[in-house]
């Protein structure tokens, strides 16, 4: 048995088969928080922070298409459709949504396993720095990934480790804006707290600090207000 740490909600409302999958990715190392709607689901991803999420479309509260839509806006969770909808068009959509891939039912166990561990493994590559690219630009910032190194108008900025992850993290889900509770996870892999939400709120207003914006101003940060934080337009 793999002796991993992952969290993952799966989100499917037939019984037997949400208690099969369960059975087989518990006995695969995987921590599961299961639910049968999208309300649950919902209340589940917020409290619990997972790592990937699994979801089947035909939830009997809401369109699973609505509730990834829902999800994109603000948290860049990765997801997996498993659904028994064979149609092209069915993928095409979802992955224009935003999912990270589409598996269509039914799915060998070793297919299925294959698959989230090749979602997780991409999804940690990108926010540990690994990057096609080893360069971000954006109006005058760059950010070298190799190194770690932050330039401003071609001068180097020196930021803490935190403030760098923060940044780079940002950079690399450039299109997202990540929620507090996303952030958190990443950065320090813990769950979302008032203590460790302001730790944040901090560690972002000294870096915007750092990169010359005021307090108030939208510039190369941008705070959603009670959301998260996201990367703004270049000056």
């Amino acid at each position: 048995m793999n002796n991993n740490k992952y969290k993952i909600l799966l989100v499917e409302a037939e019984q037997e088969e949400q208690a099969r999958i369960t059975e087989l990715l518990e006995e695969n190392g995987y921590r599961i928080i299961a639910a049968d709607d999208a309300d649950s689901a919902k209340m589940l991803h917020l409290s619990h922070v997972p790592d990937l999420m699994l979801l089947d479309p035909d939830l009997p509260d809401q369109d699973g298409s609505v509730l990834l839509e829902e999800l994109r806006r603000e948290d860049a969770t990765p997801v997996i459709i498993l659904s028994s909808h064979t149609e092209e068009a069915e993928t095409v959509r979802f992955l224009d949504l935003g999912a990270n891939d589409y598996i269509k039912k039914p799915c060998g166990d070793a297919e299925l396993l294959a698959r989230i561990r090749s979602t997780l493994r991409d999804c940690r590559s990108r926010s540990s720095g690994a990057t096609s690219s080893e360069l971000f630009a954006l109006g005058e910032l760059e950010i070298r990934y190799g190194s770690r190194r932050v330039f401003l108008g071609g001068r180097e900025i020196k930021l803490t480790q935190t403030e760098y992850n923060v940044l780079a993290l940002l950079s690399q889900n450039a299109d997202c804006v990540l929620s507090y509770a996303t952030i958190i996870k990443e950065i320090w892999r813990e769950y979302p707290t008032q203590s460790n939400i302001k730790r944040l709120q901090v560690n972002v207003a000294n870096l915007r600090k750092k990169l010359g914006e005021l307090p108030g101003s939208e510039g190369y940060i941008v705070n959603e207000a009670g959301v998260g934080y996201r990367m703004g337009d270049a000056k």
